[in-house]
């Protein structure tokens, strides 16, 4: 894995943009253009991004951006590809940087025709479980139990298995990443730079304002969620599937810690344990952690 050291210097996220203090979505997308070097047109939709990256006319990002419709971001990057390449530019990158909202929901139905028709590109969804910049309300992303603007006394729904909804559509490559492993993201989005076709990363994003904890927990949660079992880090490079090391360990349940060091840290949870803990509840959602990884390995192995 790359050192720290060996990371390129220059940034592209620039001092001055305008994300909430202990953003980790600042985090992941300093580490992604670090390995594109400034080789890439981002497209945003609605979401978090197209609002941290400043105020017209200044720019909190050091390279072009297209921000364009909620449900429409897999639709312009193939009019961006297809731009590129009619005038010979094959090599720039286009990369989708999209929330939970406009790729579980609202933009699901242009993610899937972009696959379709294999466009060559990047798409990453930036998962903060939650419609964190229109005032926290629940998405397809939102995991059981927790509260939100919509969902006072916990959501009752599982969220949605996007991974498996990408996989049927036969990406050249897929992977799972986690704001709080900045070297692991870097090098999956340099591999991913250099495989043409359909790609897409899906990272682990906590939001200390629509969560509901101290912004200096960011990096903590992240890593419990993989410690816990809960997040799991892996990728695919066509049909080879490879479990990420920092969560080979975690694939036995006596190994993981429980989930309850997780939850606990997070205020949009706080009902499964005040007045007293809802072990019953708790327990569902240990269960449900198994149940994703029973049917990722099912699938890929």
């Amino acid at each position: 894995m790359v050192a720290i050291r060996d990371l390129p210097l220059k940034e592209y996220v620039l001092k001055g943009n305008a994300a909430c203090a202990g953003c980790q979505d600042m985090v992941a997308l300093r580490h992604a253009h670090k390995a594109f070097e400034g080789n890439v047109i981002q497209i945003v939709p609605a979401c978090c991004t197209s609002v941290v990256q400043s105020l017209f006319p200044r720019t909190g990002l050091g390279i072009p951006v297209l921000n364009t419709a909620f449900m429409a971001s897999g639709a312009t990057a193939s009019g961006v590809r297809a731009a590129l390449r009619a005038k010979g530019k094959d090599d720039t990158q286009v990369m989708v940087w999209a929330g939970d909202g406009g790729t579980f929901d609202i933009g699901i139905q242009a993610l899937s025709g972009a696959f379709e028709r294999r466009t060559d590109f990047l798409y990453v969804c930036y998962n903060n479980q939650v419609y964190s910049n229109t005032g926290t309300q629940r998405s397809g992303a939102t995991p059981l139990y927790a509260q939100t603007t919509t969902t006072w006394y916990g959501k009752q729904e599982p969220e949605k298995l996007l991974d498996l909804i990408v996989a049927a559509h036969e990406p050249a490559y897929q992977a799972t990443a986690n704001a709080a492993y900045p070297r692991d993201l870097y090098e999956k989005f340099k591999r991913a730079k250099e495989i043409r076709g359909p790609k897409f990363i899906h990272i682990f994003i906590p939001c200390p304002q629509a969560w509901n904890y101290p912004v200096e927990l960011g990096v903590e949660i992240g890593k419990l969620a993989v410690e816990t079992g809960y997040w799991i880090m892996w990728e695919r490079i066509g049909d080879e599937f490879k479990l990420g090391t920092q969560s080979k360990r975690f694939q036995d349940p006596a190994k993981r810690k429980p989930i309850e060091e997780f939850l606990k840290l997070q205020g949009r949870f706080s009902r499964l344990f005040k007045p007293k803990k809802d072990e019953k509840k708790i327990a569902e959602l240990e269960a449900y952690i198994q149940h994703r990884w029973d049917i990722l390995l099912r699938t890929f192995t």
